[in-house]
């Protein structure tokens, strides 16, 4: 399945990362990718930027070197309740949130807790997408989050260096076992790269041989076009961003 959007992408201003901004453009240009998500990691992270940092993506102009630039954050899980450590006023100025369970952050605990902490953070309204679920030290019960995200249009992230195998190991049968749950509730998909380093970004080799394996409908997958993944930012509720209006 080819894919013209990659929603999870960071910079060296998440603290571990080694790229620019600029870096990561031209590589989604390389790549052949019409629009990516730039989602560093928010606050609560070893090394991540303030949230003012994330206010001020205001300032990035919606085109760079002709790459269609999504102002976004990857969010950590806080807690069961499902908070996330983004402030309200500066989540309503982004166009795209993850939200993640990481270990520093949300130490892991049970299934139960983890499915609950989930649920909640759908239910919350703040979060436009689940990051990187496929993480086996964060056990949850498939059918009951899947099913929550599709009742409130949450996409579900296949993650592709969940896939690469030296990150997070154990996740690539759940990644397939997560597809094919979503597949089957009819759950919006996104794909992320979830970029490091700037030669990873629009690498989604991984994800797409994944998603045509387990057969998932082109219209679930909001990165398929960037008409889709438009389209399910204005489902969110997020306001049009005029300067895409000739991507739809």
């Amino acid at each position: 399945m080819k894919l013209e959007v990659d929603t999870h992408t960071h910079t060296y201003a998440s603290g571990h990362a080694y790229s620019t901004l600029l870096e990561n453009v031209q590589q989604a240009k390389e790549s052949g990718l019409k629009m990516f998500c730039t989602t560093d990691h928010s606050e609560s992270m070893p090394g991540a930027p303030h949230h003012w940092f994330f206010a001020n993506q205001k300032i990035l102009p919606r085109f760079i070197s002709g790459i269609a630039v999504i102002r976004g954050v990857e969010a950590n899980i806080m807690n069961v309740q499902g908070e996330i450590d983004i402030p309200l006023h500066v989540q309503a100025s982004l166009d795209w949130v993850i939200a993640s369970l990481h270990e520093f952050v949300f130490k892991p605990a049970n299934k139960k807790e983890h499915t609950t902490a989930l649920i909640n953070t759908i239910k919350s309204g703040c979060v436009d997408a689940l990051g990187h679920l496929g993480n086996p030290n964060y056990d949850f019960d498939f059918h009951a989050v899947i099913a929550c995200a599709k009742e409130h249009n949450v996409a579900i992230e296949i993650n592709n260096t969940s896939l690469r195998g030296g990150s997070r190991v154990g996740s690539i049968d759940r990644c397939y076992e997560i597809a094919c749950v979503a597949r089957d509730l009819g759950a919006f998909i996104t794909t992320g790269t979830d970029s490091h380093f700037c030669e990873q970004i629009g690498r989604l080799a991984l994800v797409s041989d994944l998603l045509d394996k387990v057969k998932m409908p082109s219209e679930q997958v909001i990165t398929y076009s960037t008409r889709q993944f438009l389209n399910f930012l204005r489902l969110r509720g997020k306001p049009a961003i005029t300067e895409y209006a000739a991507l739809l």
